[in-house]
């Protein structure tokens, strides 16, 4: 349920797309061009993988929809080529403040220091992302090829492919593809298709999302959320700028009122009205795009069935409350591409897919759990419940150790302790300190040539093994397993670090602080996954188990 009164920048309408006669199958269909579809795309490119991304509208969503970005997933772009304009143009945010009425009861700091490239959040809409993503897929015209108007109608999976079934305004055609992946949202038709359902909890509340256009200047940055707020009592509600000029409601409807009659213009708008005043704003404004939204925390039980894979909303739903929709989406596709890449370059064998969804089941239901608390928190289940949270909010003011309860947020990546691909857990032992294996990297500044980098910026659409060095030099032992890795199938490269200026090329960790954060020493060697995600270290390198390790990616 949804309404669009003006569109938020010039939208590109695509006209409907059908293959040439003849046109051979696809090595792997994305069913869904929303933000997991499109990254997907890009993130199959970067390894040489063809895709066929087909999408039922003719543009990019309407409405902000997902409007949050975490650090992690400014990353993830960073890897897909689509960070700058992100940066250009979303709001760096790292405070949010939380009312309890007209009273300030809670301010929540995002952890940031001087070691982070990135800000640890940024507001920007959804359809500017995936107005990002879709300018950067087509610098890939021989690789992704988008079928606008495509509706997937009908799907058969078999031990060696898929076919399906797709309709558009100018006919309908059957395709083959080597591999499907469905990015189609809540509503998944893949989904369906398979007669496969969700599991989990709806939670209790029902809220109104209204993007409206007003002059922000002097507007806060960041999020603010009221509870019992006197422009709604009894309710709740956030409110987020955004860039051009936006702000972002999400109010929360009373049990008594019925949605449709509340989602009516002339009963949203005058409650705007209301909290504008309420902040004594006394600008013009007018609405842009106004929405119905519910909390559900659900996921399937598996990802991967045959040839057929899951990745975003038609794998899991996940509560708005602690900014993991659209995030955790972004790294189901980050996960996925690189293995699916393997698999259909003959690299590995199929049960890297079975440890994509084995680890992306596990992050779902995390990312489930500390959502959950928040929407519980936003919205009681229960009048004990609901008492309970009153007096969290009340004892608040100055007691710093119960504010932890009321924003129990999610910010970084799911850590994968249990992943089949760490390796080496008695070496990894040996550490007092670092990233264990399933962590993604802790940052860290570095310089490189005479330029100030940052240590995630070494990784890319390969494995990476960090190589921690007094001097640069390597030894002979392993320098030269590196180069046997490097000429490999499996997508390698060693990236030396010098804890002095190198005497050859290397990063060099000019601050100082990175060999202590990671309890290396010269020696030391971190190998990490395309995705980020370390899968082993040596406190002294051991180029027999490194070799291993790497292997492990062609199971």
């Amino acid at each position: 349920m949804e309404i669009t009164f003006a569109e938020y920048f010039d939208y590109v309408h695509h006209d409907p797309v059908l293959p040439s006669p003849g046109a051979p199958g696809a090595p792997v269909a994305i069913v869904g061009g929303g933000p997991t579809g499109l990254a997907l795309a890009l993130g199959l490119a970067r390894y040489g993988v063809a895709s066929v991304v087909l999408e039922a509208d003719d543009t990019v969503c309407s409405g902000s929809r997902a409007g949050a970005i975490t650090r992690r997933t400014l990353e993830i772009f960073e890897r897909l080529g689509v960070v700058d304009p992100v940066l250009a143009k979303g709001f760096a945010w790292s405070t949010g403040r939380t009312f309890l009425r007209d009273q300030e009861v809670f301010t929540l700091r995002m952890p940031t220091d001087d070691d982070q490239k990135y800000p640890p959040g940024m507001s920007l809409q959804q359809n500017y992302v995936e107005q990002y993503l879709l300018d950067e897929v087509e610098r890939y015209p021989d690789l992704i090829e988008v079928r606008w108007q495509n509706s997937l109608t009908g799907l058969e999976a078999g031990p060696d492919g898929v076919r399906l079934s797709v309709s558009t305004p100018k006919g309908d055609y059957s395709m083959e593809a080597g591999y499907v992946v469905a990015c189609d949202g809540g509503r998944s038709t893949v989904r369906a298709e398979l007669g496969l359902e969700m599991h989990g909890t709806t939670h209790e509340g029902r809220y109104v999302i209204i993007d409206i256009r007003i002059d922000t200047e002097g507007f806060p940055i960041g999020r603010r959320c009221w509870f019992d707020p006197p422009s709604n009592p009894g309710s709740t509600l956030l409110m987020y700028t955004k860039p051009d000029n936006m702000v972002r409601f999400d109010y929360q409807l009373r049990p008594e009122e019925d949605a449709e009659e509340a989602m009516r213009p002339e009963n949203v708008l005058p409650r705007v009205q209301r909290h504008l005043e309420m902040m004594g704003v006394t600008r013009e404004w007018e609405p842009v795009w106004l929405s119905l939204y519910r909390a559900h925390a659900v996921t399937l039980d598996d990802y991967r069935h045959g040839r057929v894979l899951f990745a975003g909303d038609a794998a899991h739903l996940v509560p708005i409350f602690g900014v993991r929709g659209m995030n955790s989406s972004l790294d189901d596709a980050h996960n996925l591409a690189w293995k699916l890449a393997l698999v259909v370059r003959g690299v590995a064998t199929s049960a890297l897919l079975d440890g994509y969804s084995g680890e992306r089941v596990h992050a779902a239901r995390e990312n489930l759990r500390l959502a959950s608390k928040g929407a519980e928190f936003m919205a009681p289940p229960t009048a004990p419940f609901r008492l309970m949270r009153d007096a969290v909010l009340s004892l608040s003011p100055g007691r710093p150790w119960i504010t932890s309860l009321i924003d129990p947020r999610q910010h970084s990546a799911i850590p994968l302790y249990d992943s089949p691909l760490n390796a080496f857990p008695e070496r990894s032992a040996e550490f007092a300190d670092g990233p264990r294996p399933g962590d993604v990297l802790r940052e860290c500044p570095l310089v490189l040539s005479g330029t100030g980098t940052h240590l995630t910026s070494l990784l890319g659409p390969h494995f990476t093994a960090l190589c921690f060095t007094e001097d640069g030099t390597l030894s002979p032992g392993l320098g030269a397993v590196l180069a046997e890795l490097a000429e490999g199938p499996v997508p390698f490269e060693a990236r030396v670090i010098s804890r002095e200026a190198p005497a050859v090329p290397a990063a060099h960790d000019a601050s100082g602080r990175l060999f202590s954060m990671y309890g290396a020493r010269p020696g030391s060697v971190y190998l990490v996954r395309p995705d980020g995600h370390v899968s082993a270290r040596w406190l002294l390198a051991d180029p027999d188990e490194l070799v291993a390790a790497v292997r492990l990616a062609t199971v």
